[in-house]
């Protein structure tokens, strides 16, 4: 069968993949630090917001917390790492302000557009998706104000699935949704973690593509478990065509 016939789904990550989160948030992060007269190295403070983020927001994925909750716990412990004490509406109020801050600085990764640009010339008929761990209008909000939204077919947000990734069944019900409307014959999975996105997808049967902009050394077991799973590994987005085009072509027939 020749590739412009077959089904073929190229699903994303957002965050940190398709758009410069990490970016965004330094950027909102210094911003809130000069308004709030925050002392320290603008440098370590990002570290411990990511910390912060990472704690919190997989608190609120594991049912622990509310959204709006991670968020109240992540601006509370900032602040007071920086010798402010936030009540719970203070807390909030400073995460809506950073909030503004962070949403200023939204952008796509300079790779995003050319490469779905790259991946519909190469693959004709490609459909496209997102997977994301998030709330659905918070995330449709970004590809919306990002100017992508209509690019996708599907935005599967594991808030209104009730399972996040790397539970297969999260990728299951993407792969479900876009065969509700012609069969899937082969589909991938593009992430910037490991093991939450490549890893995860690779164990639902995807394609997983894991996007490592910062050339991580792995260990023997995630390196292993890379081979053993056959993910593709990138620096940027600019190779993703070329690399699925080149494991298609050489699984096909």
């Amino acid at each position: 069968m020749s590739r412009e016939h077959r089904s073929t789904v190229v699903l994303f990550d957002l965050d940190d993949t398709l758009m410069a989160h990490r970016e965004a948030v330094a950027d909102g992060i210094r911003l809130h630090m000069r308004e709030r007269a925050y002392d320290g190295d603008s440098e370590a403070a990002q570290r411990l917001w990511h910390e912060l983020e990472e704690r919190h927001y997989h608190a609120y994925l594991a049912g622990d917390l509310s959204f709006e909750g991670q968020r109240r716990a992540r601006a509370r412990d900032f602040a007071l790492a920086h010798g402010e004490t936030l009540d719970e509406p203070g807390a909030g109020a400073w995460f809506d302000r950073y909030f503004e801050q962070y949403r200023a600085g939204w952008r796509l990764h300079v790779d995003a557009l050319p490469t779905l640009d790259a991946l519909e010339a190469a693959l004709p008929g490609v459909r496209l998706g997102i997977i994301t761990n998030g709330e659905p209008d918070f995330q449709r909000a970004k590809l919306e104000r990002l100017g992508i939204l209509d690019r996708f077919e599907h935005v599967v947000a594991s808030g209104a699935i009730g399972a996040t990734k790397p539970d297969p069944r999260i990728f299951d019900v993407a792969i479900e949704r876009f065969a509700a409307d012609a069969p899937v014959a082969r589909a991938a999975y593009v992430g910037d973690r490991l093991h939450t996105d490549a890893l995860g997808a690779a164990g639902a049967g995807l394609v997983g593509v894991w996007v490592d902009r910062h050339g991580t050394v792995l260990d023997s077991p995630d390196a292993d478990a890379v081979r053993a799973a056959g993910v593709i590994v990138i620096p940027d987005l600019a190779e993703l065509t070329a690399k699925l085009v080149e494991r298609w072509d050489a699984t096909s027939g």
